[in-house]
């Protein structure tokens, strides 16, 4: 987990600085012998992880819950693609839910059709979120309201 610094450090001018690795240089070890991990950042991430993990979310444009569900059973190895697969799975399914149950009712009240198209307005703004998040190598967390959490990393 991230944590903020105790204390700055006094830095020595510039002309007593060691070239290199000297107190406050440039390539200076972090105290402690390890570095705080970003929130939402899994460490180094390939190239094939983050264009997976990229098309779980993108894919959903094409083929819906087909996307996502060939990421999460084709990258199973990979935490980083699976993680967002997850998450893109369960915005589809939730997706399909709603258009499902909303989409029936709306044959007895007519007025009900407007959630599922402002529901599938809300998760395409979310799948870009997440997309562009994945695409940096980056998770993030999209609202339990749009991708109910059926499926666990």
């Amino acid at each position: 987990m991230w944590q903020q610094p105790q204390q700055p450090q006094q830095q020595p001018p510039p002309h007593q600085q060691q070239p290199g690795g000297g107190p406050g240089g440039w390539q200076q070890q972090p105290q402690g012998g390890h570095t705080a991990q970003i929130p939402g950042h899994f460490g180094p991430v390939t190239d094939d992880e983050r264009t997976w993990s990229l098309m779980a979310y993108v894919g959903q444009f094409l083929v819906s819950a087909i996307a996502p569900a060939i990421v999460y059973f084709g990258k199973a190895r990979s935490p980083f693609a699976r993680k967002h697969a997850a998450q893109g799975l369960n915005m589809s399914l939730a997706s399909i839910a709603v258009w499902f149950v909303f989409g029936l009712l709306s044959l007895a009240i007519e007025v009900l059709i407007w959630v599922p198209l402002l529901f599938t307005a809300v998760v395409m703004f979310f799948l870009v979120y997440a997309g562009r998040a994945a695409n940096r190598g980056e998770f993030r967390r999209v609202p339990s309201a749009v991708a109910w959490p059926l499926l666990k990393k």
